[in-house]
């Protein structure tokens, strides 16, 4: 894949730019010839293809397009932006979590996608009409080119619905010629469903040589099973997981810390960076500032995160005597493999420094929140984000990150088949799967049934999928996050020598309105179509 999206940035540019030179709205013979000339060479069409691929990019935890670079686990309770002042990765995501009222139609919220994905919706459109129009190409070669784009259509899809209750509909380019209403949340479901079910159709099992990292049958598969989660489809998510399950084609790596990093059986679809081109900046973002680089640290997990994780033999610690103004060092080290590999904590090891995280900490600084503006380098709770980090990378201020992105993993689509059994009333696959997820990490069986297996499982997708950027969108769907994330507050520690204060990140209360649960249509589409009508509950 790595070839495939370098060639991609640096090949297909004149291609891209020949493209987006034409008009597409207006279709007219002059305008054809641009088109044309990309499907009259089949190498063309597959650049012009891999421009798709970027969209796994940007929605990614590296990217900017999901939450305007923020990650949306600070929506939840499980991350915490160190700043106050105005910024994203800083003040913004916080002032959203304290006053949901923020999110208008005006606004839209910067988890709003809309003009985003009608964007990319278009240009996908675009490419599916000029192929109907000049491809004369083996049907066999069509037809992948067809699923990929249908594929990465549902995976934009896929964001809408999971932000609206219904959304505008465009299966084809005429379609988006004129105003067009809002079609119905199922609807939008069948779309995904069926665009996804295509790609699922044509997708081969693997590609050969320098196609490899193209999209597959099973990443088609896997996302179906995430989506129709959503769409509380739960036979087609329950079949969805099992198909990739069955397959025997990916199983769960041995380290946990090596997951999420790709390259491996794990990892079912992905993104490759590369130093020269395209890279990310996660490590200058959350890096301590003991790492050499004075802006980062941006954000921090709370100790509400590090609370979920069992001990290593499956028990729950007792927290309690900790919560005081004056506490000892927690022992951290009886906590399951997961917490080591997700969270630097006080004591923990990061790149050859024993981290001290405390205040005026050599390695691993804490800042009280609002002491300051910005946070750049110190953390407000008294950890600091391990997973998806480079702990390889020395030189923050010298060279990118090139981690790759993993946007579907086998452990996900094990606790996908996990929950739609569960909905299913197939209690001992769910919990065959959820264990089989729990069993690489050394942890016992979960027996439970009922409400108690489910909150069984919230905590073990929680834990299994940390920062990976499910935890929010799990809580909307579950209709939970209007109940567990209102008038709360998060919280750390402040260390100071050998003493361990609990204490409050946030000095007011996080919300969370049930609005919100479907975001509203913004007011540029509502001016600008005569036929879309906003949701009742924005009217």
């Amino acid at each position: 894949m790595k070839k495939i999206f370098r060639t991609l940035f640096y090949v297909t540019t004149a291609v891209l730019l020949l493209s987006s030179c034409s008009d597409w709205l207006d279709l007219t013979p002059t305008d054809k010839l641009t088109d044309k000339v990309i499907w009259e060479d089949e190498s063309s069409v597959d650049l012009y293809v891999n421009g798709f691929y970027t969209y796994l990019n940007q929605y990614s935890q590296f990217g900017s397009a999901q939450a305007s670079g923020n990650l949306t686990e600070s929506f939840a309770n499980t991350f915490k932006y160190g700043s106050y002042a105005a910024g994203h990765k800083a003040g913004h995501p916080n002032n959203y979590v304290f006053d949901p009222t923020l999110i208008t139609s005006s606004t839209g919220g910067f988890y709003s996608v809309w003009t985003d994905a009608y964007n990319k919706i278009r240009r996908m459109n675009e490419f599916l009409h000029s192929m109907e129009q000049y491809g004369q190409f083996p049907e066999e070669v069509t037809k992948k080119w067809e699923a990929q784009v249908l594929f990465f259509r549902a995976f934009i899809y896929f964001q809408l619905a999971r932000r609206h209750d219904g959304v505008i509909l465009y299966s084809s380019l005429a379609e988006m010629e004129k105003d067009k209403a809002r079609s119905s949340n199922e609807d939008t479901w069948d779309l995904i469903e069926s665009d996804l079910d295509f790609a699922i159709a044509n997708l081969p099992e693997s590609w050969p040589g320098q196609d490899q990292g193209r999209l597959t049958k099973y990443a088609a598969l896997a996302l179906k099973s995430r989506a129709m989660l959503f769409a509380e489809r739960w036979q087609s998510a329950y079949n969805a997981a099992d198909s990739v399950v069955i397959s025997n084609k990916f199983n769960l790596v041995d380290d946990y810390a090596q997951s999420w990093k790709g390259n491996n059986s794990e990892a079912i679809l992905e993104f490759k960076y590369d130093k020269i081109g395209p890279y990310h900046t996660f490590d200058k973002d959350y890096v301590p500032l003991s790492d050499g680089y004075e802006f980062g640290g941006l954000g921090t997990p709370t100790q509400e995160m590090v609370e979920s994780y069992e001990k290593a033999d499956g028990t729950k610690m007792d927290w309690t005597p900790y919560h005081t103004a004056n506490a000892t060092r927690p022992p951290y080290e009886e906590l399951e493999p997961r917490f080591k590999a997700t969270v630097i904590y006080p004591g923990s090891v990061w790149k050859g420094n024993v981290m001290q995280n405390s205040v005026n900490g050599t390695y691993g600084t804490f800042m009280a929140y609002r002491e300051q503006p910005y946070s750049y380098g110190l953390t407000t709770t008294g950890y600091f984000l391990r997973k998806l980090m480079d702990e390889s990378l020395i030189d923050i201020k010298g060279k990118p990150s090139t981690q790759t992105w993993v946007e579907i993993r086998y452990a996900e689509v094990l606790l996908n088949k996990a929950e739609a059994a569960f909905r299913l009333n197939k209690m001992s696959e769910a919990r065959a799967a959820m264990n089989e997820v729990r069993e690489r990490v050394g942890l016992p069986d979960k027996n439970s049934s009922g409400n108690e297996w489910f909150s069984d499982y919230r905590n073990e997708r929680n834990v299994e999928l940390a920062y990976e950027g499910h935890l929010f969108w799990d809580m909307r769907r579950w209709k939970l996050a209007h109940i567990e994330y209102n008038n709360y507050r998060c919280h750390g520690f402040k260390i100071t020598g050998d003493n361990y204060e609990y204490i409050d990140v946030d000095y007011q209360d996080r919300k969370f309105s049930a609005k919100n649960y479907i975001l509203p249509i913004p007011d540029a589409e509502l001016a600008n179509n005569s036929l879309i009508e906003q949701y009742d509950s924005w009217k």
